[in-house]
């Protein structure tokens, strides 16, 4: 996870879900891989806002959202989530308009950097 995290950080969005997704797909009875699912998505999302996709952008964040409800439903979030400022990052993605979103509306998306760890 740590070397997912630093590549988010470095805005090096593609290198972090290509990170992340062997331990995504690693275990597909343990809930926690929502966890690494929803970063995957918003890095995905990231790289079509960067890229100037809205509508790519806007699906990846509506996708995000269905795992962070999800990450709920199943209690998965723990005190080492938290650390990674979790609630922010979940804060920019359900800020994000389902409908009629514009780049603009990802910007703070964009910027945010989880805590080194």
């Amino acid at each position: 996870m740590r070397e997912g995290i630093e590549l988010f950080n470095e805005q090096k969005y593609w290198e972090c879900h290509e990170s992340l997704e062997h331990i995504w797909l690693e275990d597909r009875t343990d809930n926690a891989r929502y966890i690494y699912w929803a970063v995957i998505q918003v890095a995905a999302a990231c790289i079509h806002y960067r890229d100037g996709k809205i509508t790519g952008a806007t699906g990846m964040i509506a996708k995000a959202k269905e795992k962070f409800r999800k990450i709920h439903e199943l209690h998965v979030l723990t005190p080492v989530v938290d650390k990674l400022h979790w609630k922010s990052l979940e804060e920019l993605v359900m800020k994000v308009p389902a409908t009629e979103a514009r780049l603009e509306d990802f910007k703070e998306l964009f910027d945010f950097r989880f805590p080194s760890y």
